[in-house]
């Protein structure tokens, strides 16, 4: 499938309107930056860096998840968060640079 010249499915169209969704948000933006820079961490951590209720972390976490920005990892009673790069990649990539430039 060439990226340039094909269009989107609506499933396609979905799956990037859910990931433009999860990154319009600055403390969404906020805890990427922060992965990006940490690394994995704890949800523990995260409330106490974020200065944020875990109730509220919760739900920046779950549609960073949803939407497979974000990898998630339990141990134990706790959960891990680290950014899932290749997706992120992808979200970055040609492809998506080809579908909101025009065609030459």
């Amino acid at each position: 499938m060439n990226a340039i010249t094909s269009r989107l499915t609506p499933d396609q169209l979905t799956t990037y309107e859910k990931q433009f969704k999860a990154l319009a948000d600055t403390k969404r933006l906020h805890l990427l930056n922060l992965l990006s820079v940490q690394g994995e961490m704890c949800v523990c951590d995260l409330t106490e860096e974020l200065s944020m209720p875990q109730s509220k972390l919760s739900y920046h976490l779950k549609i960073m998840t949803d939407a497979k920005i974000l990898l998630k990892e339990t141990r134990g009673t706790w959960s891990y968060y680290r950014i899932n790069s290749e997706h992120v990649d992808s979200i970055l990539s040609e492809q998506l640079c080809c579908i909101l430039k025009p065609s030459k």
